[in-house]
């Protein structure tokens, strides 16, 4: 072998050392070492899915808003402002969009404890009474505890129920339910410096104050996403260790949850190939709406194709969207042509797949959906969802 062989070759192995390097690197920059493996060995756990015109299909949007009118510190007025807008404008613009069952655009507002003055939720209570809205939970928490968490979800869930008219209770056990998402994504102490939560038991104490579901998936790009992904499952407490939720049993046909496990609904993640960063790298499809990447048919196109659903029932597609629409920038975009643009095109398609029916959702209907998946019903039964709420597993009175 000659010297300029041998100068080629090492030449090779150092280029090629460099870019499995650079794409690692890549790859821990954006946390994706979570989720990667997941991406790319997670199997059909049903027949797959050709979306064609013939094939029927049903299909949930659920827009999840971390709604924080105190986003930046404002002062109070502009705190109030941005509440006052959305209550104004989501009507006016979106009245004049329905679904495949005459349904407007739902928005569920995930209001955070920590934010809470009664101004804020009076106003949004009046949307909600109008049939455009829905409240549930939200929560910024650090170095909490259990009892802490406790008495907070108890506290805030009471005064939303009594002092506003909002949440609902399960008729079963009486107790008042409320929809999870977690603040700065750290659900049950998830991320590895432990800041912004503490509770590494926060699954027993969602359950143990009426949560029917936790809406917090994806997280991605933090690193307290989880290894789970694109799936409707049960997370159960798993005593003296965080994150529990990285683990957990898929939601199927016929197959009722565990006592104590806490319904997760994850929204899409993949990799988006089409809008790639310096031409090579794909971005992230978090299904995160926001200022500069609002919801499109090429989005809807990603989200279709996450395939969440609840296993033995894939002509049900459920899409948990999420956005920070309090956040200027972003409040501009969700009430804005771009969004407008969004639902028409959205009619537009649908009217082009006969077979294909489309439901704007709110947490609540999403997951109680769900439940009617598990116990094989084949067509939404939108009544009875606004006569029987859905079950928590493990609600303990």
């Amino acid at each position: 072998m000659t010297s300029m062989m041998i100068a080629c070759i090492t030449i090779c192995v150092f280029l090629f050392i460099g870019l499995t390097g650079g794409i690692w690197l890549a790859i821990r920059a954006r946390n994706m070492q979570y989720w990667l493996p997941a991406y790319f060995t997670q199997k059909k756990r049903d027949n797959p899915i050709t979306f064609s015109p013939e094939q029927p299909r049903h299909i949930f949007i659920a827009v999840c808003d971390h709604f924080e009118p105190e986003w930046g510190n404002p002062e109070k007025s502009e705190a109030l402002a941005r509440v006052d807008r959305w209550c104004e404008e989501y009507p006016a613009r979106f009245s004049q969009f329905s679904d495949s069952r005459g349904q407007v655009p739902q928005h569920t507002f995930f209001f955070p404890q920590d934010q809470y003055a009664p101004e804020y939720l009076d106003r949004l209570a009046v949307l909600c009474k109008q049939g455009y809205a829905d409240v549930d939970v939200h929560l910024h928490h650090d170095n909490d505890t259990a009892e802490g968490l406790r008495q907070k979800m108890n506290e805030f869930r009471q005064t939303l129920f009594d002092r506003h008219g909002l949440l609902r209770k399960d008729p079963l056990t009486g107790e008042i339910v409320y929809g999870f998402i977690h603040g700065n994504w750290a659900l049950c102490n998830s991320r590895p410096d432990g800041r912004w939560c503490g509770v590494e038991n926060e699954i027993e104490i969602l359950l143990e104050t009426g949560c029917y579901a936790d809406l917090t998936m994806p997280s991605a790009p933090s690193d307290t996403q989880t290894q789970i992904i694109n799936s409707i499952y049960y997370a159960k407490d798993l005593p003296g260790q965080c994150k529990s939720h990285d683990h957990g049993t898929l939601a199927g046909v016929g197959q009722p949850p565990e006592q104590d496990s806490l319904l997760m609904i994850q929204g899409p993640l993949r990799l988006d190939w089409s809008n790639r960063k310096w031409g090579f790298l794909p971005r992230i499809e978090n299904s995160d709406l926001h200022d500069g990447r609002p919801a499109t048919l090429n989005r809807f196109q990603h989200w279709l194709a996450a395939d969440v659903h609840v296993t033995g029932r894939p002509d049900w597609t459920f899409i948990k969207l999420h956005t920070h629409g309090a956040k200027p920038g972003n409040i501009d975009t969700l009430l804005g042509p771009e969004t407008e643009a969004f639902h028409a095109a959205l009619r537009q398609e649908t009217n082009q797949h006969p077979e294909w029916k489309y439901y704007y959702v709110t947490a609540w209907e999403m997951a109680s959906l769900i439940h009617q998946a598990e116990q094989g019903v084949t067509a939404p039964d939108f009544e009875a969802i606004h006569t029987v709420q859905p079950r928590v597993s493990g609600v303990k009175v």
